[in-house]
């Protein structure tokens, strides 16, 4: 009984020895181009779907109007696009994320577009919540409560007739986003040296199109997001 009750507790001792030294000295998969663990999407699609069934508000608390369809289309527009695509267009990066973002207005099958055949809830939670180590944040802290809805709304509605303005900015491309090339030091300032402060005063202002930039800074999504 001895010998069993020490060979138990020497194995429940090497087991996470194992495993720490694994993700310590070995080669887990942190990189998106990795093999994934065994299991590893079947682990976490139980973990969400569980605790979003639990979670998940199960009405809209708001009487959704065409206006809303649209104001959701504007919000998907500037913080969703860039990631999950468009109707004529889809994201350029997102499939080479992992988990891959999903296409929100892409048929997959009959009748269904994008996450229309899921509650309005379930979306409403993942855009307010966001996913894990999937890149899609969450927006509880960006947009407000009704925006949210309004999101998930659309995105509901996504397999049906949509109001012309709404269609309009969902069809109209996302405009290009041109990096500015880095700014030479102005003539006559002093170079910066090791552990000082970065001195801005020093180099010339690049010319930044925040409306561009905000256009490109939309919501990222996982594959784990159905």
């Amino acid at each position: 009984m001895m010998k069993f009750l020490l060979g138990l507790v020497v194995g429940l001792l090497i087991i996470p020895a194992v495993v720490w030294g694994y993700f310590r000295f070995g080669h887990p998969p942190v990189a998106v181009t990795d093999t994934p663990l065994p299991f590893e999407k079947e682990i976490v699609k139980v973990a969400l779907h569980t605790r979003m069934a639990r979670e998940m508000p199960r009405k809209v608390p708001f009487a959704m109007t065409g206006f809303d369809l649209i104001a959701g289309a504007q919000t998907y527009r500037e913080q969703c696009a860039a990631c999950h695509g468009l109707p004529l267009r889809g994201s350029d990066f997102a499939a080479h994320m992992y988990p891959s973002a999903p296409p929100l207005f892409k048929w997959h099958r009959e009748g269904v577009i994008g996450v229309s055949d899921d509650p309005a809830g379930e979306t409403y939670w993942k855009i307010a919540n966001g996913i894990r180590l999937t890149g899609m944040p969450a927006f509880s802290k960006v947009l407000s409560e009704r925006q949210m809805w309004q999101v998930a709304w659309l995105l509901k509605n996504a397999n049906t007739t949509l109001p012309d303005e709404a269609v309009r900015l969902l069809n109209e491309p996302l405009e290009p986003v041109s990096t500015p090339a880095p700014a030479e030091p102005m003539a006559g300032k002093k170079k910066q040296e090791p552990g000082q402060y970065f001195d801005l005063k020093a180099y010339a202002k690049p010319v930044v199109n925040w409306k561009e930039l905000r256009l490109a800074g939309g919501a990222a999504g996982g594959g784990w997001f159905r």
